[in-house]
């Protein structure tokens, strides 16, 4: 790429980063717009974090993803967050106004849309069995709420912590969210009456390919939409066995993409050109 101009500066801080398709993913994007932005990757190794912060309103940065480990941590250097990003208790977008700094949180309505528009179907009403309490379950969980799912059970290998979370959304909305052992006994009972499976666990994820949630593929049976929020693999072994059971299924790419496509309208005012993203994905994926 080169770069002529000054352009506005965006990024995505963690430790490590690793190999992050976000840089290619936004440096396409703004290309085929024709927006005056780069995207790159800033490691901030531990304890850096605050200057990190700083960084962004003393080099009028114009916003940030935020990954792993600092999600939650980056909350207490911000200004302003908002709802999403109150509710789920955790920041994946900085947006620097003028330089006070906004926190969201847009993987919830990622895979939202995702869900809906991959697959044209309509939440409202349905039974969800989701597996994980983690971060990614936190934002997937309040937003299926607020999107009016019927009920929502959660299934971790920690019950107390899938409880705690199932009452946090409970509190939140008119879903009724409860928690579930993660034991094949108790999956097999919840997945006879459940819409959809979503695994937000990284069970399955490249490099350990042939991990799995501890489900027998004879409980996967259409109508069951079964979702996994990894995408490398593309098709995780649970995505394999469900789709061979003839269930409709979607992996975690759409996610990707969406929760980008809302960081690049926060921090640009266009709508992402979400095909030229998708573009990018399947050249590294």
């Amino acid at each position: 790429m080169k770069i002529f101009s000054s352009p506005r500066l965006v990024g995505i801080m963690g430790y490590p980063l690793g190999h992050t398709l976000s840089p290619p993913m936004h440096n396409a994007a703004f290309q085929y717009l024709g927006l005056d932005y780069v995207y790159v990757p800033f490691a901030v190794p531990p304890g850096n974090l605050a200057d990190a912060v700083n960084g962004i309103r003393a080099l009028h940065i114009a916003g940030c993803n935020v990954t792993i480990p600092y999600k939650e941590q980056v909350i207490s250097f911000l200004d302003r967050l908002h709802d999403s990003a109150k509710m789920v208790g955790a920041v994946n977008t900085i947006v620097n106004r003028d330089g006070e700094l906004w926190g969201y949180n847009t993987d919830g309505a990622g895979f939202l849309r995702s869900l809906t528009q991959e697959l044209s179907i309509d939440i409202k009403g349905k039974s969800v069995l989701m597996l994980g309490a983690g971060g990614a379950a936190r934002a997937v969980g309040f937003a299926l709420a607020q999107a009016g799912v019927g009920r929502l059970l959660i299934a971790n290998r920690s019950f107390t912590k899938g409880l705690s979370l199932a009452q946090e959304i409970a509190r939140a909305g008119t879903v009724i969210a409860e928690a579930v052992e993660l034991v094949p006994e108790a999956l097999s009972g919840c997945l006879r009456s459940a819409d959809i499976l979503i695994n937000t666990l990284p069970l399955g994820m490249y490099p350990q390919v042939d991990a799995m949630p501890p489900i027998n593929e004879e409980w996967l049976n259409p109508p069951l939409i079964v979702c996994d929020l990894i995408y490398n693999p593309r098709q995780t072994r649970l995505l394999a066995k469900a789709e061979q059971r003839g269930c409709r299924v979607l992996n975690g790419e759409g996610m990707l993409v969406f929760q980008g496509a809302e960081a690049f309208r926060l921090w640009t005012g266009h709508e992402a050109p979400v095909l030229i993203m998708r573009r990018v994905l399947d050249r590294f994926l």
